[in-house]
């Protein structure tokens, strides 16, 4: 056996490994169109849902292709359209040049809008100091985060978009809702809005972008009623859109296809609340800017089977029907006088229907609650559409209106026909109160105002109650200096007082939802009650109207400042939780069940909801793994 020297088979290794390298190196000459680049090598992450959306390294925001989505959990937390990055990149150049422009030009794009890019941000780094910030500053910050300045944000959304918040669930996830609604990462969640874009405000269909208004509800849930904000889901149903400007924005990031209609639409409803009551069951649903079509069909679908309420339906109700009876107040007379009044409603939409329909069964409560009274509130109330006047001889009354059209014969006594102006109406029919849901700004013109001069009232009310303020039927200005001093004005959106000379100040009170759907919602949470009742409706009013003192209301106040509306929202969530023991239908939550609930006097149960309402105060964290 020939032996070979150590030497020599260690130079036969060596030379076998510097084969294999000049191998190697050949072989990246020829193969280099398959190797995967840097940039372009898949990334194992660890983390899926909001989890990888918050995280700057791995967020590609709506980069993310379908395929990914599925993957990692993420169907759902995006708006539906997937955008490549370069229209990423556009979208926010098209953001900047904007605020370039008004920077330079002068402020078009208002202040309240850069206010709310800097709490938005804030919102994104630490939300408890948000809404430290939010609660202690309500007064100046709730118009930025609900009306008026939502209105623009939703207008702007798709620019203003940086971080998802909420879900979205659109026609395109027929048959995943059920499995989509998991991708949210918290396991209780008490509170909801949803909107379906189509109807935000008094702007008219802004499609997916509407879901700036379910957050700027829920932001005022947090800060108003204390509910926990990791416990409220913003939603958008995005079922289409009709506006043709967003059908032809590229950079629009809804679905750009026109409205699903009829039982299409129906069945991504029912899917959607099937889904969410599902794994929430004790959830409550808030219904938020719906066309006024829908509005009143899904209330009747939804309302005896799930925890749910419309609030442009039943929460701009309760706040008018409180208005009202603060006018009365106003005046001089008790509450029990407001089926007294005569009422002109301008606008016919779900605000205004929802308006009548609270307004008349108050009125038949108050003279008895039979059918007699019933039928006599009806002739309260004159409404007037873009048509005109509605009576019994129009054709085609949408079903909604039909029981406020005047007869015929009651109509020509009082010299007015099918379809007589505004100004007509008020002129002949001289109201104690003229009501404005109308979404059209201006309507209450000089005429108009010249006319209710004449109101039968010592002291006439004029609510222009239309959002955002651009569509409020007049400002508080036109209607003091032509009206006069002796009036009760109230407006949706927030108004200055007006300076009267003298000292005397013209009181200019906001009609705001916020002063009842945040108290309506904690106290359907805490009484756990089957559903919401339009007898917890309207205690939530009647609490409302009750709020103000004599001294306030014969000043002209009859609607507390925002400044106070945590302790308003708590007396409101009493007064719902006491109306559903009373009618059975509290269940409790928690550890106060309702056993216990039935035991509890005013006093108790309104310390019982104080105790109940979230505080942004930072927790102590404790690390444990898992």
């Amino acid at each position: 056996m020939t032996i070979f020297p150590r030497k020599l088979r260690l130079s036969s290794t060596l030379l076998r490994r510097l084969q294999q390298k000049v191998t190697a190196v050949n072989s990246i000459n020829t193969c280099r169109s398959f190797t995967t680049t840097e940039g372009h090598r898949p990334t194992i992450v660890h983390k899926r849902s909001l989890d990888i959306l918050h995280d700057p390294w791995f967020n590609k925001g709506t980069a993310f292709s379908m395929t990914e989505r599925d993957r990692l959990n993420l169907r759902g937390l995006l708006p539906p359209t997937v955008m490549s990055s370069e229209q990423q990149i556009d979208r926010f150049m098209a953001d900047l040049k904007r605020l370039q422009i008004n920077a330079r030009d002068g402020p078009s794009d208002p202040n309240a809008l850069a206010k709310w890019r800097i709490l938005n941000r804030l919102h994104d780094r630490n939300e408890t100091m948000y809404y430290k910030v939010l609660i202690e500053n309500i007064e100046e910050y709730a118009p930025v985060v609900y009306t008026p300045t939502v209105g623009q944000v939703c207008q702007n959304y798709s620019g203003l978009f940086r971080r998802p918040r909420g879900m979205y669930f659109s026609s395109e996830d027929r048959g995943e809702m059920m499995s989509m609604v998991y991708n949210w990462p918290s396991d209780q969640v008490d509170m909801i809005v949803v909107t379906d874009g189509s109807r935000i405000l008094g702007l008219g269909d802004l499609g997916v972008q509407g879901i700036g208004i379910a957050i700027g509800k829920l932001d005022l849930y947090v800060a108003a009623a204390g509910i926990n904000p990791q416990r409220v889901l913003p939603v958008m149903i995005d079922v289409g859109t009709n506006n043709e400007k967003l059908l032809q924005d590229p950079l629009y990031l809804g679905l750009q296809q026109h409205r699903l209609e009829g039982d299409e639409y129906l069945a991504v409803i029912d899917e959607f609340m099937n889904a969410v009551f599902t794994r929430w069951p004790n959830i409550i649903v808030q219904f938020e800017d719906f066309q006024s079509k829908w509005a009143f069909k899904l209330l009747q679908r939804y309302r005896n089977n799930y925890r749910m309420f419309n609030d442009d339906v039943q929460g701009t109700a309760g706040v008018a029907i409180a208005g009202l009876l603060g006018a009365v107040r106003a005046q001089g007379r008790p509450m029990i006088d407001f089926p007294k009044m005569k009422i002109v409603v301008a606008g016919a939409g779900s605000a205004g229907i929802g308006v009548l329909n609270s307004a008349r069964k108050t009125m038949a409560r108050m003279l008895g609650n039979t059918e007699i009274a019933f039928e006599s509130a009806r002739s309260q109330f004159w409404v007037v559409d873009a048509n005109g006047l509605i009576t019994e001889a129009r054709d085609n009354i949408d079903p909604e209106a039909r029981p406020f059209a005047r007869k015929v014969n009651e109509a020509d006594r009082q010299g007015l026909k099918e379809g007589a102006s505004l100004v007509e109406v008020v002129r002949q029919v001289k109201p104690d109160v003229l009501l404005g849901l109308s979404a059209v700004g201006g309507l209450f013109s000089k005429e108009v105002l010249e006319a209710l001069k004449d109101s039968t009232s010592t002291r006439p009310a004029i609510f222009p109650m239309s959002n955002p303020t651009t569509n409020a039927e007049c400002t508080p200005g036109e209607a003091y200096s032509i009206i006069g001093d002796n009036i009760i004005f109230a407006s949706g959106s927030p108004f200055q007082n007006v300076d009267l000379g003298d000292g005397r100040i013209g009181h200019c009170n906001q009609g705001n939802n916020m002063y009842l759907f945040p108290g309506i919602g904690l106290g359907t949470l805490l009484s756990g009650s089957r559903i919401i009742s339009d007898g917890m409706l309207q205690a939530a009013a009647e609490c409302l109207a009750a709020y103000m003192t004599e001294e306030e209301v014969l000043n002209g106040i009859i609607y507390p400042p925002i400044s106070r509306i945590r302790d308003i929202t708590k007396e409101v969530a009493t007064a719902v939780i006491k109306e559903a023991v009373e009618e059975d239908l509290a269940e409790g939550y928690r550890e106060m069940d309702s056993r216990e609930l039935r035991k509890l006097n005013q006093e108790e149960i309104a310390n019982y909801v104080e105790d109940n309402m979230w505080n942004p105060e930072y927790p102590t964290l404790i690390y444990k793994e898992d």
